[in-house]
């Protein structure tokens, strides 16, 4: 009887095709589109970037540091569309919230 040889956790989860797979290749292209956005903005203002997101109907939505920063963000909404839309074509508008508290990127 041949014994058969166990297969690699990230194998079997990873699949192409897989939820799983799916899921890491949006979050992927999730932090992408965050370093992205980062990359096209002044070093000070990239700084309180927090992530960045696209919405299925074309909404980018950008996380901010405080209030007082994602009010800074809303003046360079352009730039933060055109940036998106290198990367992602279907970008239509940009919405900028301030992170809550807690966010793993507050830090």
């Amino acid at each position: 009887m041949s014994r058969k040889i166990p297969k690699p956790l990230s194998e079997i989860v990873f699949r192409p095709g897989t939820q799983l797979q799916e899921l890491a290749d949006r979050a992927a292209a999730t932090v992408r589109l965050g370093d992205a956005l980062r990359a096209g903005l002044p070093p000070s203002l990239a700084d309180q970037v927090r992530g960045a997101s696209l919405r299925d109907d074309g909404t980018l939505v950008v996380l901010a540091a405080s209030p007082a920063w994602a009010a800074r963000l809303r003046f360079e909404a352009g730039a933060l569309l055109d940036c998106a839309r290198r990367q992602v074509p279907a970008a239509k508008r940009v919405e900028v919230r301030v992170a809550g508290p807690g966010n793993p990127a507050d830090g």
